[in-house]
């Protein structure tokens, strides 16, 4: 395997200084909040991150151009699931507390490929190492999948470029179901990549809280498989694994949330994250 710098050709991202955050437990705004408040922190004072995260409570994580209205608001409310906006693109997620597992790496932007193909191809790396190492056949999609709900990144279109499908079969039988969706933006010069694994199903919610769909169980367990259905392994197993390989593969030392950078964050969620301009108001053409 090649080194972190060779694949980059921009130095080696091995030889800077990163920091490993293990898995805490934030509401959705703060889990977001966090992720630009470490992109502030790779620029200015030259600290990396990478982060295993869960959400609690379960949170939808919406879209940055997602439609409020694609959201059940009234089925969120009664379950208890949070509901925020991310900065990157795509389709909303629901985070389970218990059968998702996610993570961010930061890094500033210079330091990283320009080509988006090759930076996920670089980010992903840990994370695809991580799957695999429990016993998952999981590999980037090997073609583009039609959409069964755009309003739902597991169920929207699937994209070699950063959606991870889990393998079964062999030869002709072989076929993949989403295990993982990735996702990149810039903040302050620097480059945030974030993901969702899916460790297990929650099936009710996971289709509850998006609103005017006909998507049945059936129909979502044929596009979206998990960690546990693959291979039965623990959570715990699992979680360990997907930080280990992040620190592995930047060689970061275990670290924490600064003062200041927790003070930023709580400041974010007021101001941004938190704030129904933002999630709920938020001008989905822009």
């Amino acid at each position: 395997m090649l080194e972190v710098g060779e694949r980059t050709g921009m130095g080696s991202l091995a030889d800077a200084a990163w920091r490993v955050i293990g898995e805490e437990s934030h509401d959705g705004a703060t889990n977001m909040a966090l992720d630009e408040v470490a992109a502030r922190t790779a620029v200015e004072d030259g600290v990396r991150t990478v982060r295993v995260y869960r959400w609690e409570p379960s949170c939808l994580s919406m879209g940055y151009r997602q439609a409020a209205d694609s959201v059940d608001w009234g089925f969120c409310e009664r379950e208890g699931v949070d509901v925020t906006r991310r900065q990157t693109g795509g389709g909303g997620i629901y985070h389970d507390a218990h059968a998702d597992v996610s993570y961010s790496i930061i890094a500033p932007a210079d330091e990283l490929p320009g080509d988006l193909m090759d930076c996920y191809e670089l980010l992903c790396e840990p994370v695809l190492d991580a799957i695999r190492s429990v016993g998952v056949d999981a590999d980037f999609a090997d073609r583009e999948y039609d959409s069964i709900h755009e309003p739902s990144c597991y169920l929207r279109g699937i994209h070699p470029a950063h959606d991870v499908l889990a393998y079964e079969g062999q030869g002709e039988d072989r076929r993949g179901r989403k295990l993982s969706g990735n996702a990149q933006y810039r903040q302050r010069d620097a480059v945030i990549q974030h993901g969702s694994i899916s460790y297990d199903h929650a099936l009710e919610n996971h289709l509850g809280v998006f609103a005017d769909h006909d998507v049945t169980p059936e129909r979502f367990r044929e596009r979206v498989t998990s960690v546990r259905e693959q291979v039965g392994v623990d959570r715990e197993t699992f979680v360990t694994a997907l930080r280990d390989h992040l620190a592995d593969w930047c060689d970061a030392t275990p670290g924490d949330w600064r003062d200041d950078e927790r003070a930023a964050a709580a400041d974010l969620v007021d101001e941004k994250y938190d704030d129904d301009a933002w999630v709920r108001e938020r001008d989905a053409s822009r």
